[in-house]
């Protein structure tokens, strides 16, 4: 970390929520806080996956409360490396 500080795991939920209060694409918002992980704790590799009720969905369009939308977006090692990003994601749903 810059400066020597280290960042805690309400640093990351607190820069989500900022973030999502702009109006904008979840691919965008998925994309935007990979590229702030990797740019600002420049780590080897980065994986971002984001679940959001998308409520264009719940109120007008198809009407269907509860539809849930599933993005995710990789930096560095993981870009180029499918099956390190493919058992990471595979990883992360086995909970």
């Amino acid at each position: 970390m810059p400066n020597g500080k280290i960042a805690g795991i309400s640093k990351l939920a607190r820069a989500l929520e900022v973030a999502a209060h702009r109006p904008q694409v979840q691919e965008r918002l998925t994309a935007d806080v990979a590229d702030a992980i990797n740019n600002v704790l420049k780590p080897d590799g980065v994986v971002v996956e984001l679940e959001a009720e998308h409520l264009c969905m719940a109120m007008r369009g198809v009407n269907k409360p509860g539809t849930k939308v599933l993005t995710s977006a990789t930096r560095g090692a993981f870009k180029n490396y499918s099956s390190g990003r493919d058992g990471l994601l595979a990883l992360m749903h086995s909970r």
